[in-house]
């Protein structure tokens, strides 16, 4: 058995799936001459079968893939567009065999920011390749021990290859092999269990097939209803206790994921753990999808019992950290996976560029950007409670994501595209404020769900895409600062707090019109009730306070450095109405042919 060292890594990421891949790409672009090794025991050519749960990015994500990667050219080249989201509900469970035998919020327009669709083996193993020729390692084995030793003492990585071990000493290890959790076994860090994660208990059962005819699903003829394809979207077809994805991965072949999330209590695992039993189930509950499915060929399935679980640390003051979902998973729903481990990625970048540049701050900042991120796991954990009574009821659930919606653009998306969530000033106010608003008001709201639920009332449809349905103009992407006109993607350029100002005065707007609806006049005078109403106001104002202060700070401020560089270049510009002479270009060459071939130059003639 050969045994081999290798240099000293600044960084050795166990895992080269989407979150280890990424992550080194990020550590590529923004630390200059780092070194970096990449652990993984499947070769660089990916089969076909590697798959996993989720394959549809959302703004988050993609302004990631896209903006802070680089692979804007690369996704349009190689994945499909993404339309938003659609959502569907049986008008009647016995009859599922066309598209209008359901109840639908579909998305109406081309969204602002884009998204993608993605076929993850082909990214995974793309950017592998590209990070190998930005100067990466990539090593063909099995992490079989890491020796994580205390505060900056090299960590050993130990690595089993095909023809032996090699020992990896590296400053700083991620953890990015998911569910294999070689740090999270190593340190007791993880955490699963139904009684541990908001009483979530589910599973998840998935296909692909190819060649598929779409128009079974939707003829792509909506001249009245859309300005963008409802097949090109990431569709939700939901039910008691579960809801099924529906997301094309490749534009040539017609292929597709098809997949359900399924609640235990409702599904237990042993009744959708085959593929006959997952086609039989979508056969009796959503015969459209299982005429979809059939109008294809198999390429693969697979079953994951049991889905949910997170971490107790996501980033150690022993150089050690844990992403993707080696760091947390609940739910493919919202396709939340990859925006933490966006969140992930860019705070593990900031903490070891940091600590390589020695900066005397940067283990506060390690720890509050740990406790932020472990803060919006369990925002995304919580966002599942009670998914079980919920998902197949259209009239909450529609209620519900309207809600949601409304937090993901009206505070987390602009937060993002502010680089806010690297600001360890902001994080410390936003989480003493969220844990105080937000988490006690969606709390109180989930319990009310179950009431009308149990009630079985009928408040009617809210729909995600559509204007029209809170006062003074408001729609679920509406823009309360100008940083996409105005490209303000510098770091703090983006005002979030005109945002959050905004969007706590349309959640108290909207809880008032949901207590009018669902509980009448006695719920909306209730004190309970009014103490949540009361509270967003507060925060509202409070966010007001910010808003002013945030101008005054940044006034005369120019929103894009580089645009603003430009227009001072510009002027010195003067008009030229002239040409360089090119004629002569070709002239002198076909000239010194004829010499050397000894012909005379044309004569001219005189006129």
């Amino acid at each position: 058995m050969n045994n081999t060292q290798s240099p000293v890594y600044d960084v050795v990421i166990m895992g080269a799936g989407m979150a280890g891949v990424s992550q080194a790409r990020h550590l590529l672009l923004n630390i200059p001459n780092i070194k970096i090794a990449l652990v993984d025991p499947r070769p660089e050519e990916r089969t076909e079968k590697d798959l996993k749960v989720g394959e549809s990015t959302v703004e988050i994500s993609t302004l990631f893939f896209g903006k802070e990667l680089g692979l804007y050219d690369y996704l349009i080249e190689n994945h499909p567009p993404k339309y938003g989201l659609n959502y569907h509900w049986a008008k009647q469970a016995e009859q599922t065999a066309n598209i209008d035998d359901y109840y639908h919020v579909w998305s109406i327009k081309q969204p602002p920011l884009a998204s993608t669709l993605m076929n993850r083996a082909k990214f995974e193993r793309d950017v592998l390749k590209m990070n190998k020729g930005m100067g990466a390692s990539f090593y063909n084995g099995r992490v079989v021990d890491v020796d994580l030793t205390p505060g900056d003492a090299l960590k050993i990585v130990k690595v089993k290859v095909e023809h032996g071990y090699v020992e990896l000493q590296a400053k700083h290890v991620v953890d990015a092999a998911g569910r294999k959790f070689i740090i999270g076994h190593k340190t007791d860090n993880v955490i699963s269990g139904s009684e541990n994660l908001h009483g979530l208990n589910n599973g998840s059962a998935w296909v692909r097939v190819k060649n598929v005819d779409r128009t079974i699903f939707h003829n792509g003829y909506d001249p009245f209803g859309a300005t963008c394809s409802h097949y090109y979207a990431t569709n939700h077809m939901m039910g008691h206790g579960h809801w099924v994805w529906i997301i094309p991965t490749d534009t040539q072949t017609m292929e597709l994921s098809i997949g359900v999330a399924h609640h235990h209590s409702v599904i237990p695992p042993q009744n959708i753990n085959t593929k006959e039993k997952f086609y039989a189930f979508l056969e009796e509950n959503h015969h459209l999808l299982y005429r979809l499915l059939k109008s294809g060929e198999d390429i693969d399935f697979h079953y994951l019992p049991r889905v949910p679980h997170k971490s107790k640390t996501l980033f150690s003051q022993d150089n050690w950290y844990v992403v993707g979902d080696a760091a947390a998973i609940f739910d493919p729903f919202y396709s939340l996976g990859m925006v933490m481990m966006t969140f992930q990625i860019e705070a593990i970048t900031e903490i070891i560029r940091g600590k390589l540049a020695k900066e005397s701050d940067i283990a506060k900042k390690q720890a509050v950007y740990n406790a932020y991120n472990l803060g919006y796991i369990e925002s995304c954990n919580h966002l599942l409670l009670d998914h079980d009574k919920q998902l197949g009821h259209a009239s909450v659930m529609s209620w519900r994501m309207y809600l949601e919606n409304m937090w993901w653009f009206g505070m987390i998306l602009p937060m993002y595209v502010g680089k806010w969530h690297l600001d360890v000033q902001f994080l410390r106010k936003f989480g003493k404020q969220s844990r105080g608003v937000v988490r006690k008001l969606m709390v109180h709201v989930y319990g009310q769900f179950n009431q009308l639920i149990e009630q079985d009332t009928n408040i009617g449809l809210m729909y995600i895409h559509r204007g029209g349905q809170l006062p003074f103009g408001y729609y679920i992407t509406k823009e309360f600062d100008s940083y996409l006109q105005d490209t303000k993607y510098e770091p703090q350029k983006c005002n979030v707090y005109a945002y959050m100002k905004n969007i706590y005065f349309f959640v108290a707007l909207w809880y008032i019109k949901f207590l009018w609806k669902g509980f009448g006049i006695a719920g909306l005078l209730s004190p309970r009730n009014l103490y949540h109403v009361f509270n967003l106001m507060k925060a509202s104002g409070e966010s007001a306070l910010d808003d002013l202060m945030f101008r005054f700070k940044t006034r005369g401020l120019p929103a894009n450095t580089n645009i603003a560089n430009a227009t001072e270049e510009f002027k010195s510009y003067q008009y030229q109405p002239q040409l360089q002479p090119w004629t002569q270009r070709i002239a002198e060459p076909a000239l010194q042919e004829n010499d050397q071939n000894g012909a005379k130059a044309p004569e001219l003639v005189k006129l």
